[in-house]
């Protein structure tokens, strides 16, 4: 399933108007039309371009666009919108010159914006399209003078490259079909990731495998769809590892809502409820092709949750692989049934450093957060905020556990029920369930991400297209670089 965008980047060390190159790209900072690369000014003024943030502006071979500071995302956004105003045109070289700011270099951020931007969904049209821009050439030349490090600026290129293309593949995961990617499709594409892949393996594991490992929950969810569960398990183990990371992802290939039955509305993007398993493979892929220094486990329980007469129901009472005892009040409420039951499996089978989950598991995460950040929680702020402050363009915000949440959980005839007795709070609750098959080992080294709100948007946003973003992807990406390097 290709998704790459290839197009070149190159690091030159000429000034930015000696490099020869079809187009060329001036980010314009904070209105200033002064610049020594804003060769056009007087005609900028005809056309009305100020400069201001997001505008564009193209004269002959020159596209300007305003941005209010050199911030990365900011960047990222400039040249998504740059290569949009161009992607008609014949040109297949660009240059840039570089974007430094107080904090950061910013070759990744072009880099980023550039791939990212210029991603399409077009898998199931008969006519596709695509960019013509083959090759972008980076000037060290920079807008504030600074000089830049060259050695810094390729590593950012090479990381920035495979970070971008993972995302998009997760985004073509997610936006494809039920129909096309059923629970064994997506296992088949996790497998894939493996093949040729130095130091990888790859172990699927299904209903008789479940039923051996006592993952009640997970089968429950599984009962009434005619497509059979996958227990995925990916992993990266080179020689010298830095680190163990172990990630978890929600895989419903279709969530009806089970025979609590969600309305048309709501349903007719549940395509995208796989998006925290896409999330783990495009991290397993990018860490795996950079080659870093951390074993790398990706778990993902792959499965539909249907409506039939073999549906489980609410009032059910199902027996947990760490055979807690759970009350199903609501069927709708699927996905915390298969983490939990994965997770457990995880911290069994596997002796991690670090156990991350993602999932688009709640409405509620994103009535809180809004529909772009993703939700951050677990017993441990100084990791939550470590994961959640890095520069990788993804929002997110911490959501705080408390004890009279966890209260209402409690159920009169189990050991906890899968929603809460409140209506409120639900995207905490959800991710305190899951703590509830957390053992003490891992309190402190397992972190949940609801990406309920990002994964998938029905309206472009920011350098992201209609559908999915691959949420997750560089966030975690972006952490785990930083992890093995400090």
């Amino acid at each position: 399933m290709s998704s790459i965008i290839d197009i070149k980047f190159e690091l030159e060390s000429n000034k930015l108007d000696s490099i020869k190159a079809d187009a060329t790209i001036v980010i314009v900072k904070n209105k200033d039309l002064s610049h020594k690369w804003v060769t056009q000014e007087d005609e900028l003024k005809v056309q009305g371009f100020e400069g201001s943030a997001e505008e564009l502006c193209q004269i002959g071979n020159n596209i300007y666009v305003g941005v209010p500071c050199f911030d990365s995302d900011e960047i990222r956004l400039a040249l998504c919108n740059a290569l949009k105003k161009i992607k008609k045109s014949s040109y297949k070289t660009i240059s840039i010159g570089s974007y430094s700011s107080k904090r950061e270099l910013n070759i990744s951020a072009i880099v980023e914006g550039a791939i990212l931007g210029s991603y399409k969904f077009d898998k199931y049209f008969t006519k596709k399209s695509s960019i013509n821009v083959e090759k972008i050439i980076i000037s060290t030349e920079d807008y504030s003078d600074n000089k830049i490090d060259e050695t810094k600026a390729n590593e950012e290129i090479k990381f920035s490259f495979a970070v971008a293309n993972a995302t998009n593949m997760a985004k073509t995961i997610v936006n494809s079909t039920p129909n096309d990617v059923t629970p064994q499709r997506l296992a088949q594409l996790a497998k894939e990731l493996t093949i040729d892949v130095p130091n990888t393996n790859c172990f699927i594991g299904d209903n008789e495998y479940l039923e051996s490992e006592n993952m009640n929950l997970f089968l429950a969810v599984n009962r009434a769809s005619c497509h059979p569960a996958k227990l995925v398990h990916l992993s990266y183990t080179p020689k010298n590892p830095k680190k163990v990371i172990t990630l978890v992802g929600k895989g419903l290939t279709y969530d009806s809502g089970g025979l609590n039955i969600k309305t048309g509305s709501y349903m007719s993007t549940m395509k995208a409820d796989k998006g925290g398993a896409c999330a783990v493979l495009g991290i397993f892929k990018a860490i795996t092709e950079l080659k870093l220094d951390v074993e790398l486990h990706a778990v993902i329980g792959a499965t539909e949750n249907m409506v039939g007469g073999d549906a489980y129901k609410a009032d059910d009472v199902i027996i947990a692989r760490n055979k807690d005892s759970v009350e199903i009040q609501n069927t709708d409420a699927e996905g915390r049934l298969v983490l939990a039951d994965c997770l457990s499996w995880a911290q069994d089978k596997i002796k991690s450093d670090y156990i991350l989950d993602f999932a688009t598991l709640t409405g509620a995460c994103v009535v809180g957060l809004g529909e772009y950040t993703t939700g951050i929680m677990g017993n441990n702020s100084k990791l939550k905020h470590q994961i959640g402050a890095n520069n990788s363009g993804e929002l997110s915000s911490m959501l705080p556990f408390n004890k009279y949440l966890k209260k209402t959980l409690k159920s009169p005839v189990a050991d906890i029920c899968n929603i809460s007795s409140s209506r409120y709070g639900g995207a905490i609750t959800a991710g305190l369930f899951l703590d509830n098959f957390i053992t003490d080992e891992y309190k402190d080294k397992w972190v949940h991400l609801d990406i309920a709100g990002p994964a998938f948007v029905e309206r472009d946003w920011g350098y992201n297209q209609t559908g999915a973003s691959g949420a997750g992807v560089r966030l975690v990406s972006y952490w785990i670089n930083k992890l093995i390097k400090d």
